[in-house]
């Protein structure tokens, strides 16, 4: 039986999340689980046409490194996750998506974090203008599928949305387009 939700309050509201209590029952016991409430992300793999991938090199605060990783963006209030990789791609990269196909979606870490990426593949890609944020500290560069499988296998890619994204268009119909 699913749990019953007997109160929430928000105990943070900051700019890209908010954090809230949740107090819970679930077969006669209560208890207190704290959530990091969070919009949503859009997260894109940009695949040219001759089937290597647009990556980036961003630093990462929290990581105190930079990291090689896919375009991703918070999806804004009002926003679709489709419009959320549109922008993010373009702005990130410096390359306008002609084709999304949205591959999956998933939880980053659900036992407190209700964040849901959006994961979608991105081609027919056409050169635009990079237009990063103020506070991004963004590189982009190419690499065949082949190239980016080995930064997943010796740990030159470390973040998960990255590799779950070229893991999951190895040999896919996504690399074709």
């Amino acid at each position: 039986m699913k749990p019953k939700l007997l109160d929430s309050r928000k105990v943070f509201d900051g700019r890209v999340f908010s954090i809230s209590e949740h107090e819970i029952e679930e077969e006669g016991r209560r208890y207190i689980r704290e959530i990091i409430d969070h919009n949503g992300s859009a997260v894109v793999l940009p695949i040219h046409s001759n089937g290597d991938f647009e990556l980036i090199r961003q630093y990462r605060h929290a990581s105190g490194d930079f990291l090689i990783e896919i375009p991703a963006g918070t999806i804004e209030p009002g926003e679709s996750p489709l419009d959320c990789a549109t922008r993010e791609v373009e702005e990130e990269t410096g390359y306008r998506a002609g084709s999304l196909s949205k591959i999956t979606e998933f939880y980053v870490s659900p036992g407190f974090l209700s964040e849901k990426m959006h994961l979608f593949a991105a081609s027919d890609l056409t050169k635009s203008v990079q237009n990063t944020d103020e506070d991004e500290i963004i590189q982009n560069f190419r690499v065949s599928p082949e190239e980016a499988l080995e930064l997943v296998h010796n740990g030159g890619i470390s973040d998960a949305k990255t590799m779950i994204g070229i893991l999951l268009t190895q040999n896919a119909e996504f690399t074709n387009k």
